[in-house]
């Protein structure tokens, strides 16, 4: 029988096994963390790891200890206040002498805190998106790594056969050549000169001692000559390719959102839950995304996220108000030419009458000419409002570019998500 002993050592020097057991055994209290965490954190910062506190009793261990009754033997070493013989009392209850927990409170102010760890950031992801139902493909898609691509970024001299540059292995030795071999070329030619020369004068006046020392010269030089590779494994170049980032453009989404007085928290947070959606995706995409915000009642704003999510201010809804503050943002800061537009809208679909039919004219006059994609949700768990009936018309005459959903609960988020970008057949 053969045993296989793994001893591969894990991130950390933790178990990876254990961590995992953990992680199953306290579901519950990670998953209402990150609940709580996104709700908190900002769209932009949603996709890092979070710590996790979790209460002491609920991580506690069960254990042994002696009950009420029997008899027992106990040897306490290094005793210096009793003497053999001595009885000792048992504690109060009954119990194995433990006294108050731990972690309670006490006259002198100390006690133990509640157990903390660190999730990753792909364990955020997977809880973030666990009560959303995402298959695990989509899972690893959002919490991927950038894409990359082999560019040539010169010669090495060490590599496989099948990236030798043959061209620069002979050029790098013709260059070893000529350097180790030209002060002996030099020295051969001045010699055979110089023989040459000997060899010019009669026969009666030749020296041929000093002709015989030149010809052992000469042998030696050539044969110096000879021992000189034609290539050797120090000329060999190999093409060095490195992994390089894959060129991308830069995007821009704006997160356009009603906060009229119909607008309540829970719809708030429904529309935050699908905002992080679709700044994932982006991310993942683009290697520079920008995000503006533009909350709305009867007039538009540019507001930071901690506003556009929490603030109290209410009023009626006229969402052409809105448009106009998006297309004016773009001709300041965000050309067509040079980034890629992408706006999600949510609101419970409750506008005025009379401006409905201005927002279908200004989205597809005016907006969808210009940006990619262009999806509007509706946060209503009752029925369609006013603005859907206008919607509807732009998504028929345009619908490449604009698309509309209807979100009730928090389980609807991700279906609507996947059904609004998914990758269409080309």
């Amino acid at each position: 029988m053969a045993y296989i002993v793994d001893r591969r050592l894990n991130s950390k020097n933790k178990s990876a096994v254990n961590r995992q057991r953990f992680i199953k055994r306290y579901r519950k209290h990670i998953k209402k963390a990150v609940s709580e965490a996104i709700t908190q954190r900002s769209i932009t910062d949603v996709s890092g790891g979070e710590d996790i506190s979790i209460p002491r009793e609920d991580v506690s261990e069960p254990g042994f200890q002696h009950g009420p009754g029997g008899k027992r033997t106990i040897i306490h070493p290094g005793n210096k206040d009793f003497a053999k013989g001595d009885k000792i009392p048992r504690p109060p209850g009954g119990g194995g002498g433990s006294g108050g927990g731990e972690g309670d409170a006490s006259d002198s102010g100390e006690g133990v805190d509640e157990f903390v760890f660190e999730i990753t950031q792909e364990e955020f992801l997977e809880f973030m998106f666990d009560e959303l139902e995402l298959p695990n493909l989509v899972k690893r898609k959002l919490a991927g790594s950038d894409s990359f691509k082999y560019v040539k970024a010169g010669y090495v001299n060490e590599g496989s056969p099948n990236k030798i540059n043959i061209l620069r292995s002979m050029r790098t030795a013709s260059a070893r050549r000529i350097a180790t071999g030209a002060g002996a070329k030099s020295k051969l030619k001045q010699l055979l000169s110089e023989r040459e020369a000997l060899m010019a004068v009669e026969l009666e006046a030749r020296d041929n001692q000093v002709i015989k020392h030149l010809d052992e010269q000469i042998e030696k030089l050539q044969s110096r000559i000879k021992r000189i590779p034609f290539l050797d494994t120090f000329d060999l170049r190999y093409n060095l390719h490195i992994k390089h980032p894959m060129p991308t453009v830069q995007a821009v989404m704006f997160c356009v959102m009603d906060v009229s007085g119909s607008m309540n928290q829970s719809m708030k947070d429904l529309a935050k839950r699908f905002f992080v959606l679709l700044y994932l995706f982006l991310e993942r995409n683009y290697k520079k995304i920008d995000v503006v915000f533009i909350r709305h009642h009867t007039n538009a704003k540019e507001v930071e996220e901690e506003e556009f999510f929490y603030s109290r201010e209410t009023g009626g809804t006229i969402v052409s108000s809105a448009l106009k503050l998006m297309l004016e943002i773009m001709d300041d800061r965000y050309p067509e030419d040079d980034w890629n537009i992408y706006c999600a809208q949510a609101s419970d679909g409750d506008n005025w009458s009379d401006d409905s039919p201005i927002c279908r004219e200004m989205l597809t006059n005016d907006v969808l000419p210009r940006v990619q994609y262009y999806s509007y949700i509706e946060v209503n768990p009752g029925s369609q409002q006013a603005l859907w009936g206008d919607y509807e018309q732009v998504q028929i005459d345009n619908p490449d570019t604009f698309a509309m959903r209807r979100i009730s609960d928090v389980s609807d988020i991700y279906p609507v998500f996947r059904d609004l970008f998914q990758r269409k057949a080309e």
